[in-house]
């Protein structure tokens, strides 16, 4: 074979290598294909969980709970201003005022003045006053001697309580409202458990809609007090907590009575070495059998705030059905 044909025969090899790797290059550029379904069963579940999200960005849709409005708005940010109720010194809220206490005053005509007739006189509660008396939140001590200095609610203002529980967030707001300006001014934000789920209620719980007037038939329960309860006789603290706080008056869009409704203490159950202890698993759920349940600590500084002054409830679906939340 003469060199020329060699020559050709080699340049045509050559070329055609040299067209079947560009060919190959090209398809190695190519942007890769989605993942197939052999490739991902070599992917751990948290991994493959994070693929699907970035193949399918819709959102999750969360399991639906009762009372979800699906309004898409945020209510004010949880607060806790109640150590303003109790400072004897600036900031203090406004509806308070700090006296110092004297055994001998004007308005008991020559009698003594102990610290359940200061209760009385200012409206205050004799657990308010034990609060601020002893620095902390003792409500049992409520002994003074003169001289003993503490907050009162100051007659000056009128002003009433209002209390908003958002049964999808199960959370309650308190509220005081100056009465003159109709003024509301946010005290602090409780979590708090609900009745349970109930079809046939209006509100898909055991726990109504509506504004009530909360009763002044107020209880504090302690340890072996009884009491009846569904017909029973039963130890009231395994029941309501510490303090009972009642339903007594429909004000507007109520789907219930009033009657054997309230705002209590978590229910306390026998602990590991007998004695009982407070069950504190229970908030945020749907478990009570309609009243607005709250901790121990809770619902006995709420006890302390409100009692003997005027208070309302208002139970919604979501804060913003309130009337308050237009204010």
């Amino acid at each position: 074979m003469s060199f020329p044909k060699i020559l050709a025969i080699v340049s045509t090899v050559l070329f055609f290598a040299i067209a079947v790797a560009a060919f190959f290059k090209q398809g190695s550029d190519e942007p890769a294909e989605a993942t197939s379904v052999a490739t991902r069963t070599e992917i751990s579940p948290s991994q493959e969980t994070k693929a699907l999200v970035v193949a399918n960005p819709k959102p999750i849709l969360q399991p639906t709970i009762p009372g979800l409005s699906g309004s898409g708005r945020e209510p004010p940010a949880d607060v806790d201003r109640t150590k303003e109720l109790f400072n004897k010194r600036e900031p203090r809220l406004p509806i308070v005022e700090t006296i110092v206490y004297k055994s001998r005053v004007p308005w008991q005509k020559g009698r003594p003045a102990w610290l359940s007739d200061y209760a009385n006189h200012y409206r205050t509660s004799r657990h308010f006053i034990a609060r601020g008396r002893n620095g902390k939140p003792d409500y049992t001590k409520q002994d003074v001697a003169d001289g003993d200095r503490f907050n009162v609610y100051n007659p000056a203002v009128n002003f009433s309580f209002y209390l908003l529980v958002d049964t999808t967030r199960s959370k309650m707001w308190l509220f005081y409202i100056n009465q003159d300006t109709n003024q509301h001014v946010l005290i602090k934000t409780y979590p708090v458990g609900l009745g349970r789920v109930d079809n046939t209620s209006p509100s898909g719980l055991l726990t109504p809609y509506g504004k009530y007037q909360l009763g002044s038939k107020t209880a504090v329960y302690k340890p072996k007090v009884m009491g009846t309860y569904n017909g029973k006789r039963a130890e009231m603290i395994t029941v309501f907590g510490t303090r009972w706080i009642p339903f007594c008056k429909e004000i507007s869009g109520c789907t219930a009575s009033p009657a054997g409704f309230g705002i209590h203490g978590v229910p306390w159950i026998l602990g590991p070495s007998g004695e009982l202890v407070e069950k504190n698993d229970l908030l945020g759920k749907y478990e009570s059998d309609g009243g607005v349940r709250l901790s121990t600590a809770d619902i006995e500084e709420l006890y302390a705030i409100i009692t003997l002054r005027s208070a309302e409830i208002e139970i919604v679906k979501d804060y913003f059905d309130a009337q308050i939340a237009e204010n």
